[in-house]
């Protein structure tokens, strides 16, 4: 019978070096915050263009996490049910609950309508969006005030005929990436 004898100098001496190779691979592929922070403009520079064509298209939606009302109160919905949708020429205002009761069959209200005046403004500075444009549906006349950073964070907030406000804190889609569902026309 042949004996394997173990050198365990030799062991040792292998087994160093591996961790070796593997910790100075580890640090080739860490970014310096230098590095993570020119990364992270370049992206923001890049959604802040495609953000552009997408509002000026005018077809995205906005998909809400939260409502919030005119005192700051904010809610946490379902974002599928609570969107605004901007399709040229047409708009959809929608609020929704999981619970199904409401005008609209999803425990809201659904405003669809004909979109009005446009107003699209652009601040290259801080890399955001101010849109502003009216709905006019068959419940009234909406005026919707849009704020999109390029961070694809969005706030709109819409006021009618009267007193009240409701805010819709989301983030923006494309039409076809969206995932919402449309109730019924609320009358």
């Amino acid at each position: 019978m042949k004996r394997i004898l173990f050198n365990w100098r030799s062991l040792f001496l292998i087994f160093g070096l591996l961790l070796f190779s593997l910790n100075s691979n580890a640090q080739n592929t860490k970014l310096t915050r230098k590095e993570k922070k020119a990364l992270m403009e370049t992206q923001l520079n890049q959604n802040f263009y495609i953000l552009d064509s997408l509002l000026n298209a005018k077809s995205f939606v906005l998909e809400a996490d939260f409502l919030q009302d005119k005192y700051g109160v904010r809610v946490p919905v379902t974002s599928n049910l609570n969107f605004i949708k901007v399709d040229n020429p047409d708009g959809v205002l929608q609020t929704g609950s999981d619970n199904g009761y409401g005008y609209n069959g999803v425990g809201g209200v659904t405003a669809s309508g004909r979109l009005g005046s446009w107003k699209l403004m652009k601040d290259t500075k801080d890399k955001t969006y101010t849109l502003s444009f009216n709905l006019m549906t068959q419940i009234g006349h909406y005026d919707v005030l849009m704020t999109v950073n390029s961070d694809n964070y969005a706030t709109a907030t819409i006021t009618g005929l009267g007193s009240g406000q409701l805010t819709w804190v989301g983030h923006l889609a494309t039409v076809n990436n969206a995932s919402i569902f449309k109730g019924q026309n609320t009358i």
